[in-house]
């Protein structure tokens, strides 16, 4: 069951959501894409619109879709010229096959995904393409598995994520994967500045976030590849599920 207190808590930290979380490869979004010239393209669960720029830097129409209203008004704040859509993956306020493609950034598991699916092959043209598309920290660094400990992130593997053999519903066309590697640089403060932008913590007691801070502050204090640095990479695998619409 979906849990709506976490999937809506991000609003409370717009901005910091935008400044820290990572971006998307560019060579993850055009495969996401491929095909596709000048598309019109449904950024679903937009958030503050970091996948709506990385879409339109590609010369795309990008009609961001939303339901947290801080959530907007930072995505409308960061990508001058565009404003989000009140509406979920659900319910979009949008007309039957008004898009050319749907993508979505990091925010496929809040949905509920039976009626999602279908609300999302409403919105798309016959042989429109459906894509979530997913940033994971590289969990095979070990002090990236430990920071995931500390801040509660629930890494889950891909098969966990998305089931062993993805699967769109009877709209859909088998789905496709792809995954990219990239990395983000952040020094000390602004990787804590990521973990307060974590659902966890969003959420999380006054003493459950001191224990993260206190936890956080000993690791980078401590580990080996973290010590005395004054930027840090944190690795990123970015999945990308594709499946095009019958």
């Amino acid at each position: 069951m979906v849990d709506h207190t976490h999937a809506l808590s991000f609003g409370a930290a717009a901005s910091d959501y935008d400044r820290f979380r990572p971006r998307y490869p560019e060579a993850a979004i055009r495969w996401a894409l491929d095909g596709l010239s000048e598309a019109r393209v449904v950024d679903l669960a937009a958030g503050t619109g970091i996948l709506t720029r990385g879409v339109l830097a590609l010369g795309h129409e990008v009609v961001p879709v939303e339901p947290d209203p801080g959530m907007g008004a930072q995505l409308a704040a960061s990508t001058p010229g565009t404003t989000a859509l009140a509406g979920s993956a659900e319910a979009m306020p949008l007309p039957d096959s008004a898009a050319d493609a749907v993508l979505v950034g990091t925010a496929y598991h809040w949905f509920d995904r039976e009626p999602a699916h279908a609300e999302i092959a409403r919105v798309l043209r016959p042989g429109g393409t459906f894509a979530p598309i997913w940033n994971i920290r590289d969990g095979s660094v070990d002090w990236v598995t430990e920071l995931g400990r500390i801040a509660h992130f629930g890494d889950k593997s891909t098969s966990e994520i998305f089931g062993e053999h993805p699967d769109f519903g009877p709209a859909f066309d088998a789905v496709e994967k792809r995954e990219f590697t990239h990395r983000t640089t952040l020094t000390p403060d602004e990787l804590l500045g990521m973990v307060r932008t974590r659902s966890y913590w969003l959420t999380a007691s006054t003493n459950d976030r001191q224990r993260v801070e206190r936890e956080l502050t000993e690791l980078l204090n401590t580990h080996p590849a973290l010590v005395g640095r004054d930027t840090i990479e944190l690795p990123y695998r970015t999945l990308v599920l594709r499946a095009r619409r019958r």
